[in-house]
């Protein structure tokens, strides 16, 4: 595998994946940062990155882009989605799904300051003040209290609270981003006294706002979640003027200025941190890139597409070795396109010119790159993973969360093919029609027999994930150890083709604790999964999630 920079798996830049049977091609550049969320500069000048993903802090030199973990994985805070720093330097932190409010010490220690807030997301200092805010329907804005008195609500009825300030009047402003059962976008901005009061409407008609900043000569910048990277500035206290900016940034979600106002950005669908310019103009800190990715695929054109949590992206080399264009909006440097913000996808497959995804929220949809239209196949599911397309064309997919392998089909009816998995996560099919599920609790590879019942073909794995058949082997991604492994269909004997996979967290790290799937009624933190996908060529893809990268794994032998 070429050689790169240090990344989120490895900071040396050294660590090499270990095959005599395959070589390995990165299809694009790694992603240094799991994601980002919310930023804010502190008191030592560098950025400081909230990344929801990955369950850490890091700290960004805006001279350099060098990345500094400063809240590790293994720290008590599971999933931060804001930070604000207070008077004293300390930092305060929104872990979202636990429902907890840190106070993180200028000497590292961590303080719990709350956890009677549902979903914390926008946080916001004022002196040795906190305010925080809920992203959940009829959510709360609330001043809390680091010496442990109760908090203090100033307002109720937020549809989707986020990123806020104080702005230059002393009152606080945030968004309210969707609300209703769709949802819908509200498109406004709204503020209220610090002191408590009546809130009100100050922008109306915003497109898709999910952060609010103020730079240092006071005028107001509102970011868009969308894929084309909008920011409104609204000079509400001069001349009311209003200028729309479109920066290309897809999934935008937070925003710093620093001294010499310069603004930052951040983008939850790609991570990275960008500059961006008063003209929309923008230069990559840190480059953006996969999130994940989780599943991956490939058409017959030789496009290859990645399932990355928050959307659906290619990475820069297809098939061919060529870059891949498609025409869409969103193309970033850093070796990965955007195809569609289709939030919370985590397995994929191709069938022709469509895609169907699953969410492991519960969702199975089929997408249409060409129309850009999306059809929804089943809801309710419990923790839908990898999918396929089976022999008779319906969509075959593992339900981790209930133990079963399910098929949807033509009329989006839901069977269930087989039951009594611990785990499943991803299934396939072999030439002969029969079909092979990972059970990643289980730590097997098994077979569906023709009267639905599970048959082992492989056991004794590390957490199997990714699965797909290559001639008469079938290949799986243990992700427990980091290795591929293949299995005969005909001996049933194995072997390990790979080690040291960039897959799953970096090495020696060990998340504390696993947040939930589901978090006041939203959606939660999906698990992490490495998919495998076979090309036209006979190579083999890999979602290599721990440096967010696809790699490409070719026999020197050649095809099969």
């Amino acid at each position: 595998m070429n050689n790169v920079s240090s990344s989120r798996f490895d900071d040396t830049g050294n660590r090499q994946v270990t095959s005599a049977r395959w070589q390995a091609e990165r299809l694009n550049l790694p992603n240094r940062l799991w994601g980002s969320n919310g930023v804010a500069f502190g008191p030592d000048g560098r950025l400081y990155v909230a990344q929801f993903l990955a369950g850490q802090i890091s700290a960004v030199d805006p001279a350099t882009g060098d990345v500094d973990v400063i809240v590790p994985m293994d720290s008590p805070v599971q999933s931060p989605d804001d930070l604000a720093f207070g008077a004293d330097g300390s930092m305060y932190i929104a872990d979202l799904v636990p429902g907890r409010v840190w106070r993180r010490s200028p000497r590292g220690e961590y303080t719990l300051v709350s956890d009677d807030v549902t979903n914390p997301n926008g946080i916001t200092c004022v002196g040795d003040r906190l305010f925080v805010n809920e992203m959940k329907p009829d959510g709360r804005l609330m001043e809390l209290f680091p010496d442990g008195r109760d908090p203090v609500v100033l307002t109720e009825g937020l549809a989707l609270g986020n990123a806020m300030q104080l702005g230059p009047d002393g009152h606080l402003y945030y968004p309210h981003m969707m609300s209703g059962p769709n949802p819908l976008l509200t498109g406004q901005v709204w503020r209220i006294p610090p002191d408590g009061g009546a809130p009100e409407v100050v922008a109306d008609d915003v497109h898709q706002p999910v952060a609010v900043r103020f730079d240092q000569g006071g005028v107001l910048h509102v970011l868009s979640r969308g894929p084309e990277g909008i920011v409104t500035r609204i000079d509400l206290h001069g001349s009311g003027s209003r200028a729309l900016v479109t920066s290309g940034v897809v999934g935008l979600d937070n925003a710093a200025f620093d001294a010499e106002n310069r603004m930052f950005v951040s983008s939850y669908a790609s991570g990275g941190v960008t500059e961006m310019h008063p003209d929309g103009r923008t230069r990559e800190l840190v480059p953006r890139g996969f999130d994940g990715p989780y599943g991956v695929t490939i058409d017959l054109g030789g496009t290859v597409y990645a399932a990355d949590h928050y959307r659906v992206a290619s990475p820069a080399l297809s098939h061919e070795g060529e870059p891949h264009r498609t025409g869409s909006a969103g193309g970033e440097p850093g070796g990965v396109t955007t195809e569609a913000l289709l939030h919370f996808s985590h397995g994929i497959t191709t069938d022709g010119e469509l895609l169907h995804l699953t969410s492991q929220f519960g969702q199975v949809q089929t997408y249409d790159p060409a129309q850009k239209t999306t059809r929804t196949r089943a809801t309710g599911l419990n923790r839908p993973l990898g999918i396929t397309v089976g022999p008779d064309g319906s969509l075959v997919v593992a339900e981790a969360g209930a133990g079963r392998v399910v098929a949807v089909d033509a009329s989006d009816a839901v069977t269930v093919l087989a039951e009594g998995f611990e785990q499943p996560v991803d299934v396939a099919f072999d030439a002969e029609g029969r079909c092979y599920v990972s059970d990643e609790r289980r730590g097997a590879v098994l077979r569906i027999e023709e009267d639905g019942k599970p048959t082992v073909v492989a056991e004794g794995l590390g957490a199997p994930q990714g699965l797909v058949v290559l001639g008469d082997e079938l290949f799986t991604v243990e992700t427990g150890q980091r290795r591929l492994r293949a299995i005969s269909l005909t001996t049933g004997e194995s072997r390990i083709d790979a080690e040291d996979l960039p897959v799953g967290p970096p090495p020696g790290v060990v998340p504390r604790a696993e947040p939930a799937l589901f978090a006041g009624g939203m959606p939660g933190l999906a698990r992490r999964f490495a998919g495998l996908a076979v090309a036209p060529d006979d190579t083999l893809l890999l979602s290599a999630n721990g440096e967010g990268t696809v790699l490409r794994l070719t026999s020197p032998e050649g095809p099969r």
